[in-house]
């Protein structure tokens, strides 16, 4: 599934109407540069979940946890160098533990991510457009790609004013009318 995002507002919507499709366990992988909207994007998430605080980036705490609906566990993996360290901060015993788990920077260690997960790409283009590309892994990934997709084509994020657009596809970001600023999205 693609996914175009024109602005904070919208990367915030579009991960919120994730949040309640959720279920203890889930992990979602967000892969993409500095910037891209990773930390954006789990904003968004923490709304979906019921979670009152806003998540902040937890690259010098590795991790950050967070209460709602289901307990957010916010990893970033930016400063780990070897898989080793995944057991020192806990994390194989984090994703069983009965809370969603958001993993930024996961495809730094493939070997050591879970069977299951929907792994959300995000690349930032040359007008600022924010262009995801969404893939389910194992049956409980393919099982949240389908609902979110389902629930992004019912328009439950907002209406056609806001912008949220889901695409089968990817269109050319040329076509876009983008806001034309420079903030993570």
């Amino acid at each position: 599934m693609h996914i175009a995002s024109h602005s904070q507002e919208e990367t915030h919507n579009l991960a919120a109407a994730l949040g309640p499709l959720l279920c203890p366990d889930d992990v979602i992988l967000l892969t993409g540069d500095l910037g891209a909207g990773k930390t954006q994007f789990t904003q968004g998430l923490a709304v979906g979940l019921d979670i009152s605080e806003v998540p902040t980036s937890p690259t010098f705490n590795i991790m950050v946890g967070y209460e709602g609906r289901l307990p957010l566990f916010h990893f970033d993996l930016y400063r780990l160098d070897d898989p080793l360290q995944l057991e020192d901060i806990g994390f194989y015993e984090t994703l069983e533990s009965g809370g969603v788990c958001v993993i930024e920077w996961g495809d730094k260690f493939p070997d050591d991510m879970p069977d299951e997960y929907l792994e959300v790409q995000i690349s930032v283009q040359s007008d600022g457009l924010r262009a995801w590309e969404v893939r389910g892994v194992g049956s409980r990934g393919q099982e949240l790609l389908e609902a979110w997709g389902q629930e992004l084509a019912n328009g439950v994020c907002g209406s056609a004013e806001a912008g949220v657009a889901a695409f089968p596809a990817m269109p050319d970001p040329e076509s876009f009318d983008t806001l034309g600023t420079s903030e993570e999205r």
